[in-house]
């Protein structure tokens, strides 16, 4: 059942929310034109908004010279000739990036814009929030377009100021101006999961030398996501996502899937209730339960992360119960389900301390931070199969506290068309080293953990960004090292490279692990859904496709094009994954190498919170047991997000 409702409930839930979606905006889209170019004729000839700056001024202003692109000039021409094709070439075709002044944007924005109010006292923060749709926080006066974006401002509820006042800001009024706290606030904004986009200004209180307002603005995502799926009159699920309740940043998630065949359980159900940042503390707190028919579980969870690298105190606090019919493959490609039910509860705590105090010391180097913390993780199995020393050592009792003492340092720079579709990304640069130590009191047995890791990334000129990882772990015995596991990575991708097409980049990622002194029935794969840089193997599912030794490469390119479909920005992709597994028997490099192509676009709305849609058209050549080697998918893509040089908790190097 459960592979029905993934294949079958799940696409169809996809398509249909999709295609209501775009036939409502077809629908309008044409209707709407008129209104649309009215108030884009409005907004050339009003006056510019009066917060603005000189950079923020031509930010705008290039959203609206974006329109005559020279590749669209000669079929915009003959299109406008006549009313009905010029409203479809309206509907249809934008002009949403011109790369020469976006990515010069890019470089301005680096200077560090508050640095010329460091020292000044805060004297009043205004907030000013945006609607979801037709405005923009570098052109606060521009107003919707039309009566589709009116009505969507007009349904959503936006992030209550009281609520960005107390759990998003990091400064309050009498307050010093510091340009890294600044800074750090808006990336923070950016990053959270209800706005859109975020802006911090500065400016001088009239008739004072010593005091300065601080303006906020903030722009909302669209917070309600729907979701659900028909296969027959008693075969369905529905269910929601709302990522801003009622304005206080609370976000739910429910769902119900029920199929009326099942003899085990006719009626699935998932919830989830997250408080993010809880008054001026950062504090997360959580509830989820799931009552699926091979996973019932429920968890509690609160949490604070190292927000920003002057966070001094950061940790967590989880408690959870979980019941599950585990899948275990067996060497000889045998599966057998294993029952198991066990309570875990983990807390860990961190401190942060700076290394360097200097005023003359750089910002990269003024932000160094020298980081220790401690954690401590119990597994209580109330249901298991037979524990020995030779067979099921995965399920047994174990209360393991380690310590870690690591380096971080990171900043972030600004660009954008990385993984998001034209909203500003923030990058992390820097590096971490950190050593792991700690005791595993097992049930058979204490032992102990060593762990190394190390991570940078950096632009290079010329020649795009750079990410290294090393990671090496594992538990040593008086009888020898066991659950080893060495683990390679590196990321990269290209400077924005310009096209009559629109702006590209390429993307080469690769990972290599290997087990030392693994347990029994632990294995790697290659197994994998979706493709390019969105997966963690191959892109297609085959129990085949196990072992101890892993490399995988996944190489993308991705074209960030001219058009707009009625809000929705397209981008087209290429991909190859290529894989190599093998067990300790064989040479990696001797095995074959397991293959996947493929072509397709994505289309993303930045103003909602719905996962970007994908179309592919993939190739597996040489899949084991594959009788598919094309295939095709309409899938929901996840955004990805950088991996950060913030230390957190110290934790038992993944084989996975």
């Amino acid at each position: 059942m459960t592979q029905f409702y993934r294949s079958c409930l799940l696409p169809t839930a996809r398509l249909f929310l999709s295609g209501m979606l775009l036939c409502i905006l077809i629908g309008s889209s044409v209707l709407a034109q008129n209104d649309l170019k009215r108030s884009i004729k409005k907004e050339e000839k009003a006056a510019t908004d009066s917060l603005a700056t000189p950079l923020s001024t031509a930010v705008a202003d290039s959203a609206l010279m974006q329109r005559d692109s020279v590749f669209y000039s000669k079929l915009k021409t003959k299109m406008y000739k006549r009313r009905l094709t010029r409203q479809l070439y309206d509907a249809v075709f934008r002009d949403v990036y011109n790369s020469r002044i976006k990515t010069g944007e890019v470089n301005q924005i680096e200077i560090n814009p508050f640095k010329a109010y460091e020292g000044r006292v805060i004297g009043t923060i205004y907030i000013r929030r945006l609607g979801v749709f037709g405005q923009s926080v570098y052109d606060t006066l521009r107003k919707p377009g039309n009566w589709i974006e009116r009505t969507g401002n007009r349904v959503h509820i936006n992030t209550r100021e009281h609520v960005i006042r107390r759990s998003y800001l990091l400064f309050k009024e009498g307050d010093e101006v510091d340009p890294n706290v600044m800074r750090d606030n808006e990336r923070l904004l950016r990053n959270t999961s209800i706005f859109h986009d975020a802006r911090i200004i500065v400016l001088p209180k009239e008739g004072s030398r010593q005091f300065v307002d601080v303006y906020v603005i903030t722009q909302d995502v669209w917070s309600l996501e729907p979701n659900g799926g028909v296969g027959a009159i008693n075969r369905f699920s529905v269910g929601f996502q709302q990522n801003n309740v009622r304005g206080l940043g609370h976000q739910l998630y429910g769902q119900v899937a029920v199929d009326g065949n099942d003899p085990r359980q006719k009626v699935e159900y998932r919830a989830r209730y997250t408080i993010p940042f809880i008054g001026k503390t950062f504090i997360t707190t959580q509830a989820e339960f799931l009552y699926l028919r091979d996973l019932k579980q429920g968890v509690f969870r609160v949490f604070r992360p190292f927000l920003t690298p002057d966070t001094k105190y950061a940790g967590s606090f989880e408690l959870s119960q979980t019941q599950i019919n585990n899948r275990l493959l067996m060497r000889n490609d045998s599966a057998v389900v294993v029952p198991l039910r066990y309570n875990y509860s983990d807390v860990w705590f961190g401190r942060s301390f700076r290394l360097f105090y200097r005023q003359t010391d750089s910002d990269e180097k003024g932000r160094s931070r020298l980081i220790v913390a401690v954690r401590n993780t119990i597994y209580k199995y109330l249901q298991r199969p037979g524990v020995t020393a030779d067979t099921n050592q995965l399920y047994q009792d174990s209360r393991t506290t380690l310590l870690s003492v690591g380096f971080s340092r990171r900043k972030y720079v600004r660009d954008v068309l990385i993984y998001g579709f034209g909203r500003t990304e923030d990058v992390p640069v820097g590096e971490t080293v950190a050593g792991i130590v700690g005791f595993d009191n097992a049930e058979l047995g204490q032992r102990l953990y060593l762990g190394l890791n190390f991570s940078q990334g950096r632009y290079i000129k010329n020649f795009g960004y750079l990410y290294g990882l090393i990671n090496v772990g594992g538990y040593s015995r008086t009888v020898g090292f066991e659950q080893g596991v060495v683990s390679l990575e590196s990321n990269y991708f290209s400077p924005l490279l310009k096209t009559g097409w629109g702006n590209l980049r390429h993307f080469f990622n690769t990972r290599y692990t290997t087990g030392i002194g693994r347990f029994e029935n632990e294995y790697l794969n290659l197994s994998s859904g979706s493709s390019g840089l969105i997966t963690d193997g191959i892109g297609v599912y085959s129990d085949a496709l196990r072992g101890t030794q892993r490399w995988i490469i996944n190489y993308e390119n991705i074209l960030f094009s001219k058009l707009n479909f009625i809000g929705f920005r397209i981008a087209f992709i290429s991909f190859v994954n290529l894989g190599l597994i093998t067990f300790p028997e064989r040479s990696l490099l001797r095995g074959p190498l397991y293959q996947g192509y493929g072509i397709g676009f994505r289309l993303r709305n930045e103003n909602l919170t719905f996962n970007s849609f994908q179309v592919r058209l993939s190739y597996y050549p040489n899949i084991p047991g594959n009788a598919a080697p094309f295939r095709q998918a309409f899938e929901g893509v996840p955004a990805l997000r950088f991996r950060d040089f913030d230390l957190s908790a110290p934790q038992i190097i993944p084989y996975r």
